[in-house]
C-alpha cells in the first residue's frame, strides 16, 4: 500500500496491526482519483472507516487542504498517526478515536464539513446505509459535495438516501465504488 500521486508520491503506508482491516487495492485506489482528480485540489475530506488512512492521505497528497479521520480501532489511529508523520501531511489532517457515528456527531458540533467523504466500511456489517443516514442528518456534506462508498459487489445500495443520489459505480472484482452526490445533474 502507498501514495499513488502528488507531493507523497512514493511513500509506503503502514497497516494498523492485526487482520481487521482491509485495506485500498493501489490499482482501485488508483482508478478512484482519476475519476474525482478535478475534484481534490482545495477539497477538504472526511475518511470514515479510516483503517491506514489511505484515502484521505492520497488526498491531501493530490492537493486536499483538509483531512478528518474516523476511526475506533487503536491500531488504525496508531497507523494513521504514522502514515500522516511519514508522509509529512500531519499538519493537515485530524484524526478522531470513535466510532464513526460519534465521531461525525464531534464534526457536526465543530461545524465541518467536507466536499468528499470516503466511506469503506466493514464488509457484511450493513453500515453503508446507516453511516450515509448520519452523514445527512450530521450536515457534513458541502452542497454539490460527493460521498465515495467501497462496498462488496453483493451489498445493494439504494438509489437515492435523503437528498444523495447514486449517479456512478465502478466494479472492480469482488469491490465495487459507488458514488453519491446532491448534484441534481449528478455530475
Amino acid at each position: 500500500m502507498r501514495v499513488i500521486a502528488g507531493k507523497a508520491k512514493g511513500y509506503r503506508l503502514q497497516s494498523p496491526i492485526g487482520l481487521q482491516t482491509r485495506p485500498t487495492a493501489d490499482r482501485i485506489k488508483e482508478s478512484l482519483f482519476n475519476i474525482i482528480q478535478n475534484d481534490i485540489l482545495h477539497s477538504t475530506v472526511i475518511d470514515l472507516f479510516s483503517g491506514a488512512g489511505s484515502l484521505g492521505i492520497e488526498a491531501l497528497s493530490r492537493g486536499a487542504n483538509q483531512a478528518y479521520f474516523i476511526d475506533q480501532s487503536k491500531n488504525s489511529v496508531q497507523a494513521i498517526k504514522e502514515n500522516l508523520v511519514r508522509t509529512k501531511l500531519i499538519d493537515l489532517a485530524e484524526i478522531i478515536h470513535s466510532d464513526v457515528q460519534r465521531g461525525m456527531t464531534q464534526l457536526k458540533e465543530r461545524r465541518y464539513h467536507a466536499d468528499i467523504i470516503f466511506m469503506d466500511p466493514p464488509y457484511g456489517k450493513d453500515l453503508i446505509v446507516p453511516t450515509i443516514a448520519g452523514i445527512v442528518q450530521n450536515s457534513l456534506l458541502q452542497d454539490q459535495g460527493m460521498i465515495i462508498v467501497e462496498h462488496e459487489n453483493l451489498d445493494e445500495v439504494p438509489a437515492e438516501i435523503g437528498h444523495l443520489t447514486l449517479f456512478r459505480q465502478k466494479n472492480y472484482g469482488k469491490t465495487t465504488i459507488s458514488f453519491y452526490t446532491t448534484r441534481e445533474e449528478g455530475k
